[in-house]
Formats: C-alpha cells, structure tokens, sequence
C-alpha cells in the first residue's frame, strides 16, 4: 500500500485499490443472476447479432466477448480487435461452435494508440459488415512516465482511453444506425471510468502544456462522458455508455510501462488483494448485463462496476465544455493533425 504516497507514481491505481473494497461489498449482487439474464437477453434475439470488442485480448475485453459467445452459443458474428493475435486466436478457440451460417469470429489486428490504424481498421469493418449491434471498447494502457507522444503527437495514455473510443465510434457509427434501422440493438460501450473523473482544462484539451499523470487520470474519464452525450444528441436512436468496471484482476500492471521495482510492488499489491477483485470473467457479465439490459432505451447513460445505472453520480461538465471537447477532438483525430 505504499505505492499510494508516492508522488502519483500508479495514477489511476489508488483509485483502483480503494474501489476494491466498495467492488466486494457490492458482490452481494448475484453473479449467477447477472449471468441468466444475459443469457435470456442474447438468447432471445431474432437475429444473429454483430458485436466488436477493441481491446478484446485480454481482461474486460476477453470477459465480455468470452460471455458474449457463450449466450448467443457461438451464433453471432463477433470480431476481438486489438494487438495480439495468438491471444485472440485462442480466445475464438474457446466459443461455442456456431450453427447459423451467418456467425463468424474473427480478429482484426490493430494498435489503437494511432488513429491512422483505426481509420484503417474501420474501412475494413465497413468493407465487409452491413451492421454492428455492439460496439464494445476496453484497451488499457498504463504508464508511470510521464507525457509519452505518438507519431501523431497524442500522448499515448490519452490515445488509448479517449481518443482511440472517439474514432471508432465515429468511424463505424452508421453501422450502428443500420442495426436500428432493423429494428435491432444498436448500442456502444466504454468501459474506462464512469464517475472517477474530474473537471476538465478546457484551455488544455490533450494536456500538451499540463500533462501529469494526475491529470490524465482524471481528464479521461470526463472526456468519455462528454464524448457518449454529444455522440447521443447527434445520433439520437443509438445508445452509448461509458462504464466502470471497479478493481479486476488483469495482466494490466504486467504490461505497463514503469520499472521494474514499481511493477513487481504492483504486482504484490494485486496478489495480497486478489480476493477482493472481480474476475474479468465476472466483470465481462457485469458490462454485457449494462450494455444489454440496464441501457435499455437511446441516449448517454453511465454505467457503474455491477452493470447498472450510475445515473449523475460524480459527474462532471458543462454543455460549454462537451462542445468545446468535440470540436478539439475533430481537430485532434483529423488525418491533417
């Protein structure tokens, strides 16, 4: 636990291990209950329905596509987005065998941190898919060094938990409105951090003059909020929703970039608090039961580490600061930046 007085040496983790306990106590939500009515929700479509999980690999994203498969039993056309292939490979082993004609599993190999990569992606996506039921967005990336930009000059913590989420909803949100156009589910989901945010740097947007890790920690959250309102009043028959999957055991501080002590003292840490972590198992049936069944109607809705409603809670933003927002991320994410 000494990780937390240093001088945000883990952003984002303090706010990770103090959710665990909440995230426990909260499990008194049945699993099993979460889990049959996902079932009977998936189950009872009439359709084979199209669902992409970006960051699907691993963690929350292998969670929900893993559940995803086993309540459609393989008969859906589902699509793991991200960087590893054998990971995802071995991942489409494990679904059900579908029946229908009609379902595929496939991967797309694909590093979000660079929109021209989404942009590529996304064509492909649209070459060969009339439709997408469920968009469903959790890559992850962790740092304790400090503003690391891409070649296109986004810091690479910000690429990935915000920008990365605005590009392909933008770039795939009329296949969204082709499911609605047929009466089908027509909804996209980030999992990052609802409710664990802060007010935004509207002078700032990006953190090119303000960086600290502090502050993308608590900027991305509030952008992901502001990003599914404007997304909900611009196309007003979609559903979008930005979720907090609370404390989940994931190979996420393997992967970050810091040295070496400070990853094996997070690692430590995960180990002596493992049993008061959520499964990525059982956080995938907590964001499916949200996306699927709690964010029943168009709109923005904020999703809270057991799927249901967060409602305003801990929110924070202003019309002023949405607008202000989009305009920048247009800006930021245009193939002329």
């Amino acid at each position: 636990m000494f990780l937390l007085n240093r001088r945000y040496a883990v952003p984002g983790f303090a706010v990770l291990l103090s959710s665990a306990y909440f995230s426990y106590q909260l499990n008194m939500s049945s699993i099993s209950k979460i889990r049959a009515t996902n079932a009977a929700a998936l189950s009872a479509k009439e359709y084979i329905p199209t669902a992409i999980f970006v960051g699907g690999t691993s963690g929350i994203g292998e969670g929900m596509a893993k559940a995803f498969a086993k309540h459609t039993e393989g008969n859906a056309h589902i699509i793991i987005v991200g960087r590893n292939r054998a990971a995802a490979e071995s991942i489409i082993s494990c679904f059900p065998k579908p029946t229908s004609p009609e379902a595929k599993h496939e991967f797309l190999q694909c590093d979000v941190a660079l929109m021209q990569n989404i942009r590529s992606v996304s064509a492909e996506i649209r070459s060969t898919v009339t439709k997408i039921n469920y968009l469903a967005m959790s890559p992850g990336f962790m740092t304790t060094s400090g503003r690391n930009e891409t070649e296109e000059g986004m810091d690479r913590k910000l690429a990935v938990h915000y920008y990365s989420r605005w590009m392909f909803i933008n770039e795939l949100v009329t296949l969204l409105e082709n499911a609605k156009e047929r009466g089908e589910d027509a909804k996209a989901l980030s999992v990052l951090a609802a409710g664990a945010g802060g007010p935004i740097n509207v002078n700032d947007l990006g953190l090119k003059k303000t960086y600290s890790l502090k502050n993308a920690a608590l900027q991305a959250p509030t952008y992901n909020d502001l990003m599914t309102e404007e997304f909900a009043n611009r196309h007003p028959t979609i559903t979008f929703a930005h979720a907090i999957p609370g404390a989940v055991r994931t190979n996420l501080f393997a992967s970050a970039e810091t040295s070496a002590l400070t990853k094996k003292a997070m690692g430590l840490s995960m180990t002596l608090l493992g049993f008061l972590l959520t499964s990525p198992e059982d956080c995938g049936e907590y964001m499916l039961n949200g996306i699927v069944n709690v964010a029943n109607a168009p709109g923005a809705w904020r999703i809270d580490s057991h799927g249901e409603d967060l409602g305003k809670k801990r929110y924070y933003g202003s019309e002023e600061e949405r607008k202000k927002l989009w305009q920048h991320t247009v800006e930021a994410t245009s193939s002329k930046s």
